[in-house]
C-alpha cells in the first residue's frame, strides 16, 4: 500500500459519445495503475453509469464536485498525498503524474500541485494530506475554464506549484489533438477505429 493515492474522475460528457467517454476513462485508469508508488482510485460523479472497475476503490460524489470534494472523497487514511485526474486525457504521460508528486516533496515542497489544460481548466491536482485550508474552502472545479487562475488567486504564493500542461478531449474537435505516434491510449484508439 502506497502513501500516495491518485483518483480518476469518472463523469458523463454530453458533448461526446458515451462509448468514447468510457474508452478514454479506461485509458486514464491504465495510466494511473501503471504509475509507480501510487494506489489508484475512481471517483464517480453522479450521472455516470459507464464502465466499472471492481478491483479499484470507487467512491461517489455529486454531479459537479469541487477539487476539495474530489480529494476529500478519497478514502485514504494512510495517504500523505492525494491527487485527482480528469478522465478525458487518454494519452496523458505517466511522467506528468510523477511531476505533481515531485512538486510536493521535500521540506520546500508545495502544498498543492496542478497540471493545467490548454483551455485554462485543469488536467490534475495533487495535494498534501490533510488538505490546506485554502484548498478546502476554494470553490474551484477541474472543468472550470478559469480553474488555474482561481487556484493562483486562492493559494498563498509558496503553496501552489504549476507544472507542465496537457490537452483534454472535451469535444469532438479535440480528437485531432491526439498524437498517433504516442504510445498508450489503446482503448481510445480501438474505439475511434471501429
Amino acid at each position: 500500500m502506497s502513501d500516495r493515492v491518485v483518483a480518476v474522475l469518472a463523469r458523463p460528457n454530453p458533448a461526446l459519445a458515451p462509448g468514447l467517454v468510457d474508452a478514454m476513462l479506461t485509458d486514464v485508469i491504465d495510466v494511473v495503475t501503471d504509475t509507480e508508488l501510487v494506489d489508484p482510485a475512481i471517483v464517480v460523479a453522479a450521472g455516470y453509469d459507464g464502465v466499472t472497475w471492481p478491483n479499484i476503490e470507487t467512491v461517489a460524489v455529486g454531479p459537479d464536485p469541487t477539487i476539495a470534494e474530489l480529494l476529500l472523497a478519497i478514502d485514504a487514511p494512510h495517504a500523505t498525498a492525494v491527487a485527482a485526474v480528469v478522465g478525458d486525457v487518454p494519452d496523458l504521460p505517466v511522467l506528468l503524474i510523477g511531476k505533481l508528486f515531485s512538486a510536493l516533496a521535500g521540506p520546500r515542497g508545495a502544498a498543492v500541485a496542478a497540471c493545467p489544460a490548454v483551455d485554462g481548466s485543469l488536467v490534475a491536482v495533487a495535494a498534501m494530506w490533510p488538505l490546506s485550508g485554502w484548498l478546502r474552502d476554494a470553490v474551484i472545479r477541474l472543468d472550470d475554464p478559469g480553474a488555474l487562475d482561481a487556484m493562483r488567486s486562492a493559494a498563498p504564493l509558496v503553496e501552489l506549484s504549476v507544472g507542465p500542461g496537457w490537452r483534454r478531449i472535451r469535444r469532438e474537435a479535440d480528437l485531432a489533438r491526439l498524437d498517433p505516434g504516442l504510445e498508450g491510449w489503446e482503448a481510445t484508439r480501438a474505439y475511434l477505429t471501429q
